[in-house]
């Protein structure tokens, strides 16, 4: 025959209670022994009785199970907090990422109705607002680019004014320059003048000894003059031609007189 179920609720008779608190007791004591040994698990088990008796069983010390018992509990409270900071920095990010979706969204629909689209579901109401709007954005988008017009003509003007004071200040010093350099009004000094050439007639006379020759070579470029002079000087020819001309009458008067 199999023992019957016992119904689990408070022994309202002290005797039996005392009893039954006693046996079961001894029960859960050695079943802990048994546990420890078996297993090899640390285990430790603390009783108070109704009357305030303790009663206890601890496999390797009460003391050294209890501070390893807070150390676990410290612990697992440790790791239960950060979970719990953890899931709230979480809950709180997802809400502002839906926040900033649901904001996007709105832009987002707001400038598909600029761009002329999605106007199918909006009223009177909603269509008077939009190009009220439109008109005010075209107004700020002239009156911007008014003021970056008259901000680079601005700029192109203290340009202007700079470029002339730099143009001031360099005719006056070129001015200055010319002052310390006066204009003259002498010519020009030609290669001839600086340095003339010496005429070589005795070399020239004996290689052309009857002959007469002159070369006349004139180079002119901007304002000096070279001349390069080569056989006998020019008037050497004038001096031959009476002499030859008195000898060809002295010759025709003989022959006359023959």
């Amino acid at each position: 025959m199999g023992r019957g179920k016992i119904e689990i609720k408070r022994i309202e008779n002290a005797n039996s209670r005392q009893v039954t608190f006693s046996k079961r007791r001894a029960g859960l004591l050695k079943k802990a022994r048994e546990l420890s040994i078996l297993c090899d698990a640390e285990v430790a088990v603390i009783i108070f009785s109704n009357t305030g008796k303790l009663f206890e069983f601890s496999s390797s010390g009460m003391k050294k199970t209890i501070s390893r018992y807070n150390k676990c509990s410290q612990g697992s409270s440790e790791i239960a907090q950060v979970e719990n900071k953890v899931e709230k920095q979480d809950s709180k990010e997802a809400d502002n990422l839906k926040d900033e979706i649901a904001k996007l969204q709105m832009k987002q629909s707001f400038y598909r109705q600029l761009l002329g689209k999605n106007l199918i579901s909006m009223s009177m109401k909603e269509l008077q607002l939009l190009e009220q709007q439109l008109n005010e954005g075209l107004l700020s988008v002239k009156e911007k680019k008014e003021q970056l017009l008259m901000e680079q003509l601005e700029q192109s003007r203290l340009q202007e004014q700079r470029a002339m004071l730099e143009n001031e200040t360099l005719r006056r010093q070129v001015e200055e320059l010319r002052g310390f350099f006066p204009l003259t009004d002498r010519p020009v000094q030609s290669y001839l003048e600086c340095y003339p050439v010496e005429r070589k007639n005795s070399l020239m006379s004996h290689s052309i000894p009857s002959t007469d020759v002159t070369c006349n070579c004139t180079v002119e470029k901007g304002d000096s003059d070279t001349a390069l002079y080569l056989g006998l000087p020019s008037n050497h020819h004038k001096r031959k031609k009476p002499e030859r001309e008195t000898n060809s009458n002295d010759s025709e008067s003989q022959l006359g007189l023959m």
